[in-house]
């Protein structure tokens, strides 16, 4: 980010995104940003890294970081997500505090408001999501539920997924961000290199047609990322990683029908992000018990 750019009236600064897993996080950047950065699932941890993503406007650029969902850590793999999105308030301009308004607050909703009103002393905005799916009497009691857990900035309801009031939030953030350089060129869109976001895409399918223990239990490795020099083709190969041979099973389905129907729905979404030609070539690996190993968690880039 050298040679920065200072141009008066203009504004920008880091916005972390924290919350429970699935109130829709990563949606929400994924709206923001028009493009599909971070992976969207209904199952919990699904954002395991911290993943920058920028929005650039005429008169501000946002570089939202979005971070694992805060939850009760069960093995050393959770444990590091919790550290990743409390890591993210350092540094930053803005907090987004987003909650699901289908649920009134829980403990661990107020054990992030706690953490929120101790580790930063940045405007927070508290955002509600999926107000489509509640009705407005709902709706004011449980604004004023969550108003109780702290001293909010600012309060907003939204749809992520419907694009409900995100024109107003995108607006709330800029009146709130400092005057400040633009970071990155107008057209970068996230700080992430192709390859991990190849292996996030993967990741998606898994979650999206597996079931059981599957899930928490994979990672994926991108292993080979060329680009031919005789046709437009990329050749893509990923090892994806589980711990007990009874989810490899699962994984490659009979006749390996679901490891073709992982890839096949990839290799659509990896095509349209590298507007080109993929050829995806996948592998299921047994690592047993990789998520509460320090070595495994490096080695799969988890750890730094």
């Amino acid at each position: 980010m050298d040679n920065l750019t200072f141009d008066k009236g203009f504004k920008s600064g880091f916005i972390t995104v924290v919350g429970q897993p699935n109130v829709g996080k990563s949606t929400l950047v994924n709206k923001l940003i028009g493009e599909k950065i971070n992976i969207i699932s209904r199952k919990a941890q699904t954002t395991r890294n911290r993943i920058q993503c920028i929005l650039t406007l005429d008169k501000a650029q946002m570089i939202f970081i979005d971070t694992p969902g805060i939850h009760r850590p069960k093995d050393k793999m959770g444990k590091y997500l919790n550290e990743i999105a409390y890591e993210s308030l350092r540094e930053i301009d803005l907090v987004l505090f987003m909650v699901d308004a289908n649920y009134k607050p829980n403990d661990q909703d107020k054990k992030i408001a706690t953490q929120l009103a101790h580790a930063s002393s940045k405007p927070t905005l508290l955002v509600l999501n999926k107000v489509d799916t509640v009705s407005k009497n709902d709706l004011a009691t449980r604004i004023n539920d969550y108003q109780k857990l702290g001293e909010f900035t600012d309060i907003i309801t939204i749809s992520a997924e419907k694009g409900i009031n995100l024109d107003d939030l995108t607006e709330i953030i800029v009146d709130y961000l400092p005057e400040g350089p633009k970071y990155y060129p107008d057209d970068m869109i996230t700080d992430q290199i192709e390859q991990f976001i190849v292996s996030e895409l993967i990741r998606e399918k898994i979650l999206k047609f597996t079931h059981q223990e599957v899930p928490h239990s994979v990672a994926v490795e991108v292993t080979r990322f060329k680009e031919r020099s005789d046709k437009d083709l990329i050749e893509i190969g990923a090892n994806i990683y589980v711990e007990r041979k009874s989810q490899k099973g699962i994984l490659i389905g009979k006749g390996g029908s679901m490891l073709k129907k992982i890839g096949k729905s990839a290799r659509a979404d990896i095509e349209n992000l590298l507007s080109t030609q993929v050829f995806l070539d996948l592998w299921v690996k047994i690592k047993d018990d990789w998520r509460d190993k320090e070595d495994a968690l490096k080695m799969l880039g988890y750890k730094g």
